[in-house]
């Protein structure tokens, strides 16, 4: 069993305790996929100086994958406190002095998460996009192809305690795309989009189911996945794009269900096919399970793109209808359990 979650915004250690605590059983930290944990999978971006956005501690996170050289956004603002001009509050009173010599030059982008202050965090990151990681220059030619950016969780809506759904890092990274376009006319590119529906995000979850089985001493092979969640866009979704992954990586087409041109995902491809070479190739099928408990809600305001009308997903990934049809639809968690039990003839 592995809990797989979007949110990126807490230490794994600590989402693992939370789930501890709930759930009244010990769950490791290697239980645990917070969407930004594949990005250790990510080697040939972890001795570049990276710009990280999103909340929580990001710093810590970033280290934890394997990041050597970080800078917050907060870091960056106080570097070039005339950047950040919309709060009038925080403009500088007087003519702020140089940046400290030796201020790294900045070499790609990492959002964990939707930050704070989205007007400073996509100035300052615009800024760092345009300038090929000098911010405090002046601005030339746009340098295009931008700077590589690894962007974690696409979930353009979640629930929480309000009646409606509220906005998730995937309405900031539209921020994003929508501006980078506007001024520059190109579009905005990543090397990884990761978390919940990314085929790489499940990927990495099969890789440390298998490895849980090792440790365990199965003997039997991992035929099935059951992926259960609450989000059609998200967790169906990625769950049915990542049972088609499983049927095209038997043709060799491991881009199945992206849209965009190989070169915008050559960082995750490459990433796949190490997945790949590391577990074995026992899994047949992932089956995607609803639940009733959260932004899917049976008979009341069912998510527009389940109605093929309007699309929730990301740019990068194609709408295909079928794809937030779930396997099953059931009441809660616990009666998805019982059904995975009962279709592995274990109840």
């Amino acid at each position: 069993v592995v809990f797989l979650t979007n949110a990126g915004n807490c230490l794994r250690s600590d989402k693992a305790r939370e789930l501890s605590q709930a759930l009244g059983l010990q769950v490791s930290p290697e239980q645990v996929i917070l969407s930004h944990s594949p990005l250790q999978l990510f080697s040939q971006f972890h001795q570049r100086c990276m710009l990280v956005a999103g909340q929580g501690p990001v710093e810590e996170n970033a280290h934890n994958l394997g990041f050597k050289h970080v800078v917050t956004i907060e870091a960056l603002r106080k570097a070039y406190p005339l950047l950040d001009m919309v709060d009038l509050s925080r403009r500088p009173k007087e003519l702020p002095p140089p940046p400290p010599t030796g201020f790294p030059t900045i070499e790609g982008v990492i959002l964990f998460g939707e930050p704070v202050r989205w007007e400073t965090s996509l100035q300052l990151i615009a800024d760092v996009l345009l300038s090929n990681g000098n911010p405090g220059a002046e601005l030339q030619d746009v340098p295009y192809p931008h700077l590589p950016i690894l962007a974690c969780n696409m979930d353009l809506l979640w629930m929480a305690e309000a009646k409606m759904p509220r906005f998730g890092h995937g309405t900031f990274l539209l921020c994003l795309e929508s501006i980078y376009k506007k001024v520059t006319g190109k579009e905005l590119k990543y090397e990884a989009l990761i978390g919940k529906p990314s085929p790489i995000t499940y990927r990495y979850a099969q890789y440390l189911i298998q490895q849980q089985a090792e440790k365990q001493g199965w003997e039997a092979p991992i035929r099935h996945l059951y992926a259960v969640g609450d989000n059609p866009m998200s967790d169906v979704y990625g769950a049915n794009l990542y049972n088609n992954y499983l049927k095209s990586a038997q043709q060799n087409q491991v881009q199945a269900g992206l849209k965009r041109s190989p070169q915008a995902a050559s960082a995750q491809a490459e990433v796949s096919l190490e997945l790949r070479n590391d577990c074995n190739n026992s899994v047949e099928s992932c089956e995607s399970i609803l639940v009733c408990t959260g932004v899917y809600r049976p008979g009341g305001a069912a998510p527009k793109e389940t109605e093929g009308t309007v699309f929730h997903g990301h740019r990068d990934f194609c709408f295909d209808p079928s794809l937030v049809q779930p396997s099953h639809i059931v009441q809660d968690v616990d009666e998805a359990v019982q059904l995975a039990f009962k279709k592995e003839n274990w109840s």
